[in-house]
């Protein structure tokens, strides 16, 4: 079979279906014969190796082999390479037949970015999978609209807390900042992810301590709060990791889902047993995105993928935070998790790592409504107290949805200025680009 012989037009594999297209970028040196060699990774990821051997025949090769649907070269050079130019660069896309892998992720993964992932400048862009692949996942549970249901607040951005610190404290202590968290205003209290069923703070009793907790506030005060508890464990134990939670009074689960594994992630979320919301946790996903010549795009691991597994609330980076992230990035992330895809329910995204008041009106005016606020520190670390902290983000919530400028609201609220005065004002603030809405 020639390089030609791989070549298929696009519309070819629409019409025919049933295949996964990943589109990729891919550097190589001057002289490569790229057509060879995008048609030697499409065989490699398929049904070939190096060499031809006995058995792939060709008949198995056009049922099986993937075919190449693009190459596109950036720039796109057409009647020569510059003599000064030392690398070219491509955006290419491959067809996948589903039949190689069924409806599932880990083998997806496998073949779309498997040995290929160690094969130099290469990095999985996105995929786009067909409607009888999506059919058989069954996605979120609950997504943004069940969160909201279940809380009763129906239009407002969401305020989550991290408990701070991030780990070695015993249940005692644990359910004392969560109670003052829940006190001032805080929808979601979620584990770090750096705690899970520890021997010094243990998960059944730390779940039955916040719930009972989250309890007394609710009937003295009317507010709910979802504690998402920490179930990360090797792969046996986590659906008895959550369904020991839930027997303790858990109303949502939080896993590592990177770490753990995507595909438990789907297993939570299918199991007609664990019906609660389930928050997926990015830790990880740099060692999978960071590269821009490798790996995959962050869109993929933290939106589109964690969607498809059935997470209803992703954490992932905010370009205004602790952690490098463009921006671009980010607002691509909370797309996939938000549009309409098929019959998958949209996901809450939760940018976090350093929000704090500042940040707030940024990422409400990139995201609208529909978002989750995750703030540790700026809580626990409020120079008035963890209350003080929470209340504090709650005001820079509702001065966004009001369009009222953070140095206004402060005038007001001492939690609010407490906040500015310790940590600053974003630059677009201080020039008063969040003006009050006419």
């Amino acid at each position: 079979m020639s390089a030609l012989d791989m070549l298929a037009i696009p519309e070819q594999i629409e019409d025919t279906g049933g295949y996964v297209i990943a589109t990729y970028f891919l550097e190589t040196g001057v002289n490569v014969d790229i057509t060879a060699k995008i048609s030697a990774i499409a065989v490699e990821q398929t049904t070939g190796t190096w060499l031809p051997v006995p058995e792939e025949t060709p008949e198995l090769r056009e049922k099986h082999v993937a075919k190449v649907v693009g190459i596109y070269e950036v720039p796109a050079h057409e009647f020569e390479v510059p003599a000064d130019c030392n690398k070219r660069q491509f955006v290419f896309q491959l067809a996948f037949p589903a039949v190689n892998f069924g409806p599932q992720i880990p083998m997806l993964l496998s073949t779309v970015i498997g040995n290929i992932s160690m094969s130099g400048k290469l990095k999985l862009l996105d995929l786009k999978f067909p409607k009888e692949f999506l059919e058989e996942f069954k996605g979120p549970k609950f997504g943004i609209q069940g969160v909201r249901e279940i809380l009763g607040i129906p239009e407002r951005p969401l305020l989550n807390n991290m408990i701070k610190p991030c780990t070695g404290y015993p249940p005692e202590v644990g359910v004392k900042l969560f109670s003052k968290a829940v006190q001032g205003g805080v929808d979601i209290v979620k584990d770090d992810e750096l705690i899970a069923d520890a021997s010094f703070c243990p998960m059944v009793e730390r779940v039955k301590l916040y719930m009972a907790e989250a309890k007394r506030i609710y009937e003295e005060t009317g507010h709910k709060v979802l504690y998402t508890v920490n179930i990360t464990d090797r792969a046996d134990k986590l659906k008895d990791n959550a369904k020991r939670a839930l027997d303790a009074g858990a109303n949502a689960l939080m896993i590592n889902y990177l770490t753990a594994g995507i595909s438990n992630l789907r297993a939570l979320a299918e199991d007609p047993d664990i019906n609660v919301p389930i928050l997926a946790h990015l830790d990880f996903a740099g060692t999978m995105y960071e590269s821009p010549f490798s790996g995959m795009s962050s869109h993929l691991i933290l939106g589109k993928l964690a969607r498809l597994a059935g997470a209803d609330i992703v954490v992932y980076p905010s370009p205004y935070g602790k952690f490098p992230f463009l921006r671009e990035r980010y607002l691509q992330i909370a797309h996939h998790l938000k549009s309409n895809w098929g019959h998958f329910k949209p996901v809450f995204p939760m940018p976090g790592g350093g929000v704090m008041p500042a940040v707030v009106p940024a990422i409400i005016k990139d995201l609208g409504n529909d978002c989750i606020l995750g703030a540790g520190g700026a809580i626990h670390g409020h120079p008035m107290g963890p209350v003080a902290g929470a209340k504090a983000m709650r005001q820079a919530i509702d001065a966004a949805m009001q369009g009222i400028p953070l140095t206004e609201a402060a005038k007001e609220h001492p939690e609010l200025k407490a906040a500015i005065d310790a940590w600053g004002l974003l630059e677009e603030e201080e020039r008063g680009i969040f003006e009050i809405k006419q």
